[in-house]
């Protein structure tokens, strides 16, 4: 069998030893470890052009008409509705000068962490190579073709169009891929032999004598001479990196690496693969002492730190975060450390308005915190491809659970497109396998039909290379061939289908069977509702269901044949400017009131036609009991008050609340609910009855930035009663104007929906106070402020 060759890894550790910046998307300065390692972002400077030639490769080339852009860089900004995918469907030219030293004696890489969708990579006007695939990090060796004065141009084509050759693309796909270059590159500068991968395995967790099995991957140059060889490695706990446990191995013969390469008798065509390894070598740490649990409540981590030796010289080190947690799905549920729980989680596509996928760490990390804190999910599917190495480093900071899966949506290719498939299998897994919230690995093209050998190649190499995590494939017919180890379904109808596999997780429901939008009728929005909350109910009814994953969090652009007729799937539990629809609310409120007490009404308290037949309240809460009082200048009168609705879902712990109204409604006025525990009052909101807008507001997401050209944050714009809540009605066009070194990515003016939008402050390259004013049209003007500091220089 043919030794299959292993993509350098970008993980999540950017240097030896240094991980990423937990609440940052600050590049990480240079670093040199005691070793010759070192990574050098290159995010700014680049040059950029929509149109490419093949004279815009050559170094000499005149590209001072170019745009001069910073990665992660959109290659065309977009409204956030109602406009022509084929906007960005064109090739670009992107050009970097690359001020480095000839290698001497070292080798360096590029590592790219996503380009949409094809990238044709130039070093000095020399085609290195082509990469097909938008969702998966590659990488290209430049040492040979370096200049040796240091004046080097790295340049490439990104070819942005639906290409049928490559996943997801070949039929329709419900989802906009957008352009560019959309996350971050850096160079990787290495000595001759290096560490190509760590994967750092927890092993025996819930045992007396847990252990982490440490494999580590070599690359060498070829006929590079070797001196002895040996491997540290030592177990630190984050975050005063103590060490817990350490121990040495020196490296002879290297191991068997057949078990990771299940298809290696595959060839891949044009994709680039770096230099052959020469083997995967394992070490274990052991007596590790007192060690604190990865889960959803304290999500612990620790930091396994290797370093390679020649002659007892360290000469390259590396890192990897990990968490120790047993997970698995059982005939019972799925199980974490030994506890079974019920999983409820929603499906995210990783898209932002204006500008498709393209934000950097802040914007990706906060996504995942929204789910986590205000939706109160335990798990979350990375639909459909692989997502922001951000996004899943705070999944493990927060704990939040991850279902990651391929690239694909229903469509499946011929053989070299089902290659591209297999591959990204690989590079997904071997990018992402250390982190501790991955518990399952989605290896089957999403809602495709089955292909019996296509899918025996895409589970056989996700159990080669990591034994430890199942796999699902996400179907939509249960009578489907049964290859992975979960069973996981889409399933929109109702009644739910019962599980037909004894390890079965629904993945999708409710989505395009009843889209919903802020603002949407008292009905619609309370429909909204019942329909995830039935389905959840169901799934808690019966131990073999070990959850379910609803589509989904947030509402997406689409292409025209999909969603609403302005390229918007309004599926989501909340809109695309991440603020909450009335689902939202049900989703919150499935925590524990220890966690936080929840009150949310599906519906908006406003007076007008409606509300004479307005006879019944639906609110989404974890108290016991609610009472419901309307207040006007004759006083004040108790409408409705009750229990959860346990009739209607009997199985849920928290249902929500059905309250009849009676005819409390034919004396209107403001509106309170009171929550009650245990028979103490423990929750009261007030909404006004006057239908006038009171208040406007400006909500930043953060308060500062790294002045590193792509830092960014979210600007809520909203108008509220008196009492702080949203008046569904505003629609006004809010005019912005920004102080200092950033911009505004968003309509200017912007124009309020159902009461509220938001807009993202993008730091520019340099550091400095920016002010923001919104101006209302009757309401006035709100300013907010946040500070730029300074960011490393990049050195390259």
């Amino acid at each position: 069998m043919n030794r299959r060759h292993f993509l350098t890894s970008t993980g999540t550790v950017l240097a030896a030893g240094v991980i990423a910046p937990a609440a940052t998307s600050q590049a990480v300065a240079p670093v040199t470890t005691r070793g010759s390692r070192m990574i050098l972002p290159i995010n700014r400077g680049w040059r950029y052009s929509t149109k490419t030639s093949s004279e815009g490769h050559n170094p000499g080339f005149d590209d001072s008409s170019f745009t001069r852009v910073v990665v992660p860089h959109t290659n065309v900004r977009l409204p956030w509705h109602s406009f022509d995918d084929k906007t960005y469907e064109f090739i670009s030219l992107y050009r970097r000068p690359l001020d480095i030293p000839a290698a001497h004696g070292r080798r360096v890489f590029v590592d790219f962490e996503g380009v949409m969708t094809a990238s044709t990579v130039y070093l000095n006007g020399t085609k290195l190579g082509e990469y097909r695939g938008g969702y998966t990090p590659f990488s290209f060796e430049l040492t040979q073709h370096l200049d040796p004065s240091g004046k080097n141009l790295l340049s490439l084509d990104v070819d942005s169009t639906e290409r049928a050759d490559i996943p997801p693309f070949g039929n329709e796909v419900d989802y906009l891929t957008f352009g560019g270059i959309y996350r971050e590159v850096a160079l990787r500068i290495v000595p001759q032999t290096f560490l190509e991968n760590i994967y750092a395995r927890p092993t025996n967790v819930l045992s007396a004598s847990p252990t982490v099995e440490v494999e580590c991957f070599l690359d060498r140059a070829p006929d590079s001479r070797l001196g002895a060889l040996s491997l540290r490695a030592e177990l630190r706990r984050n975050p005063d990196g103590n060490v817990c446990s350490s121990t040495t191995r020196k490296i002879s013969e290297p191991t068997s690496i057949d078990h990771h390469e299940a298809d290696a008798d595959q060839t891949l065509g044009a994709l680039p693969l770096p230099t052959p390894v020469p083997g995967s070598y394992t070490l274990t740490l052991d007596k590790l002492g007192k060690l604190d649990l990865w889960d959803l409540e304290t999500p612990h981590l620790y930091t396994v730190h290797v370093q390679l030796l020649e002659n007892g010289r360290v000469i390259d080190e590396d890192g990897r975060r990990i968490g120790f947690r047993e997970a698995t799905f059982t005939p019972q549920g799925f199980s974490l450390n030994g506890k079974i729980v019920k999983l409820h989680g929603l499906d995210r596509h990783q898209t932002f308005p204006f500008v498709g996928q393209a934000m950097p760490a802040r914007v990706q990390r906060q996504d995942a915190k929204i789910l986590r804190h205000d939706l109160r999910c335990n798990i979350v599917r990375t639909s459909h491809y692989p997502q922001s190495r951000h996004f899943l480093d705070a999944c493990d900071e927060i704990g939040l659970l991850v279902l990651e899966e391929i690239p694909g949506w229903q469509h499946i290719g011929d053989k070299p497109w089902q290659d591209i498939a297999v591959d990204n299998v690989r590079r997904m897994i071997r990018r992402d396998w250390n982190h501790p919230s991955i518990i399952l690995w989605g290896v089957r093209i999403n809602e495709s039909r089955d292909n019996h050998d296509f899918y025996t190649r895409t589970n056989a190499l996700a159990h080669a290379l990591d034994q430890q995590r199942q796999t699902g494939g996400i179907r939509y017919f249960q009578e489907s061939e049964f290859l992975e180890d979960v069973f996981t379904m889409n399933d929109f109808g109702w009644p739910l289908k019962a599980p037909n596999h004894p390890r079965y997780l629904n993945t999708e429901f409710v989505g395009h069977t009843f889209p919903a939008k802020t603002i949407d009728s008292k009905e619609r929005l309370q429909e909204f509702v019942v329909r995830h909350a039935r389905v959840h109910d169901t799934l808690a009814s019966n131990p073999q269901y070990a959850g379910g994953i609803g589509w989904c969090a947030f509402d997406y652009n689409t292409h025209n044949n999909f969603g609403s007729g302005d390229r918007i799937c309004y599926h989501g539990v909340m809109d695309i400017f991440r603020t909450p629809k009335s689902a939202a609310g049900f989703y919150k409120s499935m925590c524990e009131p220890s966690e936080e007490i929840v009150l949310e009404p599906a519906f908006h308290w406003s007076r007008n036609d409606e509300s004479i037949g307005f006879t019944t309240a639906m609110i989404s809460s974890n108290c016991d009991h609610l009472k419901l009082f309307v207040e006007n200048a004759k006083g004040e009168r108790l409408v409705g008050e009750g229990d959860p609705d346990r009739k209607q879902f009997p199985s849920l712990k928290h249902p929500p609340f059905t309250i009849p109204l009676g005819e409390g409604l034919r004396a209107w006025g403001d509106l309170r609910i009171e929550g009650y525990i245990g028979g103490k009052q423990v929750v009261s909101k007030r909404y006004s009855g006057k239908g006038v807008d009171q208040q406007f507001v400006v909500l930043p997401d953060d308060r500062e930035l790294i002045g590193d050209g792509a830092d960014t944050t979210r600007v809520v714009l909203r108008v509220n009663d008196e009492f702080g809540q949203i008046r569904p009605f505003a629609n006004d066009a809010i005019r912005l104007e920004l102080e200092g070194p950033g911009e505004i990515i968003g309509d200017n003016p912007f124009a309020l929906i159902g009461g509220t939008g938001a807009i993202w402050i993008r730091a520019k390259e340099q550091p400095g106070s920016l002010r923001l004013r919104a101006t209302h049209p009757f309401l006035g003007e709100q300013t907010i402020d946040i500070q730029c500091s300074s960011a490393s220089p990049e050195q390259a």
